[in-house]
Order: structure tokens, then sequence, then C-alpha cells
């Protein structure tokens, strides 16, 4: 009998990933390094992070506009959208 830990704890399933393009695996290598993780690490936290609903409070997306309005010193303006639609900037 093998009492190897690795052996007695759960198995979590394995994802393959066919054809994946060059460049695609070149920036995941990349970007792993930069974090320090595997390869696979990294798909995870990827995959986590846009899977993983988010729920920001309607509070927290009106604090953030706010910011980003502070930030480029323009608020929004709904007309400045419907003038680049009827000037075909849509």
């Amino acid at each position: 009998m093998n009492t190897d830990a690795s052996n007695t704890s759960a198995r979590r399933p394995t994802l393959t990933i066919k054809n994946v393009p060059d460049e695609l695996h070149e920036r995941l290598k990349n970007q792993a390094e930069r974090h320090r993780r595997s390869m696979s690490s990294e798909a995870i936290w990827i995959l986590e992070q846009v899977l993983t609903p988010s729920r920001r409070s309607a509070d927290a997306a009106i604090a953030r506009a706010r910011a980003l309005n502070d930030r480029i010193g323009h608020t929004f303006d709904p007309n400045l959208i419907e003038q680049g639609k009827k000037e075909g900037r849509a």
C-alpha cells in the first residue's frame, strides 16, 4: 500500500489547452515569470480573475468614475456620445 501524501489527497481536475497561439503562449510565459509563478499557476490565476464574479456596490462604481473624471480633468457628458454617433464615430 502506498502511503505517499500526494496519492492520498484529493486530485484536482486537469485542463489541457491545445493549439495556443505562439504569441499568447509567450505572453503567458512572460507574465508568469514576472509574477514568479509557473505557467499553470498563472493561467489558473487569470481564469479566477476573469471567471470569479465581482460584486461592486453602486457607491464604489460611482466613486471610481468620479476619480477617473478627476484624473482626466473631464466629466462624463452623454451628449458627447450622441454627438460622436451623429458624426460617425460610434
